[in-house]
């Protein structure tokens, strides 16, 4: 088939998403809220456009589907980091943040080593969870751009941001413990 001599182009929408990563960093450690909004929403397109590619046309890739949520998940914690360092965000949000994915990642590479190998799909308290890190993220750049926000949404997006993490971290704990637990016992 023609199309797929183009199958490449998720995965290169993918690496520049990473390579988005830099200067979205930046603007946030330098407050220019509106270039890392601008930054923000090209990174958004651009994972639109792999995500409607790969499937539309059939080109996903296991390269793609691996880089695809790292890109999503490094972009969303320099979100939090920068305005962690900036003062925007209080430290424990971040190391809260931070700490699911850990958790997360520390429980996958224990499950897989330890009782068997296995494909995690999200669940959907850990898609929510990451609806409510973008959006939150979002309207605090927002806010801080002096673009139309309320004032509130900062310590709501806060406590929203925290309840989910600890309830989704909670969750991917729970059904993967029960999971590593009875395969052990099997």
């Amino acid at each position: 088939m023609k199309t797929q001599r183009w199958r490449w182009i998720p995965n290169a929408l993918t690496f520049l998403r990473l390579l988005l990563i830099v200067p979205f960093a930046a603007a946030l450690l330098m407050e220019d809220y509106r270039r890392a909004l601008v930054i923000f929403f090209v990174a958004a397109a651009t994972d639109a456009c792999d995500g409607f590619l790969a499937r539309h046309f059939n080109w996903r890739t296991r390269l793609g589907a691996i880089a695809d949520p790292l890109a999503d998940k490094a972009l969303l914690l320099t979100a939090y980091l920068m305005l962690t360092l900036t003062g925007v965000l209080p430290l424990w949000l971040f190391a809260l943040v931070l700490g699911r994915d850990v958790l997360i990642v520390g429980g996958a590479l224990a499950f897989h080593y330890g009782v068997g190998r296995f494909d995690m799909q999200p669940s959907l308290p850990g898609k929510v969870n990451t609806f409510v890190q973008i959006l939150v993220v979002l309207a605090i750049i927002i806010l801080q751009a002096g673009m139309p926000m309320q004032p509130w949404v900062l310590n709501a997006g806060i406590m929203l941001v925290a309840v989910s993490a600890v309830v989704s971290g909670g969750h991917y704990l729970v059904v993967w413990g029960l999971r590593a637990w009875r395969a052990t016992r099997s």
